[in-house]
């Protein structure tokens, strides 16, 4: 049997809640390619030549930092620039912050469907088996005296068909999901340690915490 004729006996088993989650799972798939294109493309956990940059901005050295940031194709890259370029405009903090929520939000898109997915499905493939077993029932009844045990059987296996299949489209769809939610959240991480280290250098902390203890010394005027 070819995988196209077990998924039409499939369907006509499962009746059209089946249909519903097959289409679902299809989205889920579609989402899914699409989320690993955007990661790849945006460079999403591949930060090494922009935590190189940031190292030599931390440590006082603007000319080797902004030479290393050209070579990053991370999507933090331009936030990155702009903040060396006006370090010391006010309120710059706040804007980059936006624009960093900004592009993580784009990272988020579609997360909204895969989670209504995953609580979804399950729940279709219970209403598939309700539905069933109710079918399942009225056939035992229509039957009277003259019941068939496998009339029941076969009717009930078939209503628990809708609940496997729920399943199925439902557990993967919460992994990856969770998945992309800790790669996300990872992003986050990176992205205000990143323009935090621009705007406040370890060279800066340095000579504060220099000032301060010059300041605090006894005898100091």
């Amino acid at each position: 049997m070819s995988p196209f004729d077990a998924l039409r006996e499939i369907l006509d088993l499962g009746g059209p809640v089946v249909a519903i989650l097959i289409a679902m799972s299809v989205v889920t798939v579609a989402v899914t390619l699409y989320k690993l294109w955007q990661f790849a493309a945006s460079g999403v956990g591949r930060h090494r030549v922009l935590s190189e940059a940031l190292a030599a901005w931390d440590a006082g050295d603007p000319q080797t930092a902004h030479a290393r940031l050209d070579k990053s194709r991370s999507y933090l890259a331009p936030l990155v620039r702009v903040a060396m370029n006006a370090s010391d405009t006010p309120g710059l903090d706040q804007r980059l912050d936006a624009e960093a929520g900004l592009a993580l939000a784009g990272l988020e898109r579609g997360f909204r469907l895969l989670d209504t997915v995953a609580q979804l499905a399950p729940l279709l493939g219970l209403f598939g088996t309700v539905l069933g077993m109710i079918e399942a029932f009225r056939s035992l009844q229509s039957a009277g005296s003259s019941v068939d045990p496998s009339l029941l059987a076969g009717g009930i296996w078939v209503a628990l068909l809708t609940t496997a299949v729920g399943l199925a489209v439902a557990m993967p769809t919460s992994m990856l999901l969770s998945w992309f939610e800790s790669r996300t959240a990872r992003e986050r991480v990176f992205a205000d340690k990143a323009l935090r280290t621009i705007l406040v250098p370890g060279q800066a902390v340095a000579q504060a915490d220099d000032t301060r203890a010059v300041a605090t010394a006894p005898g100091h005027a």
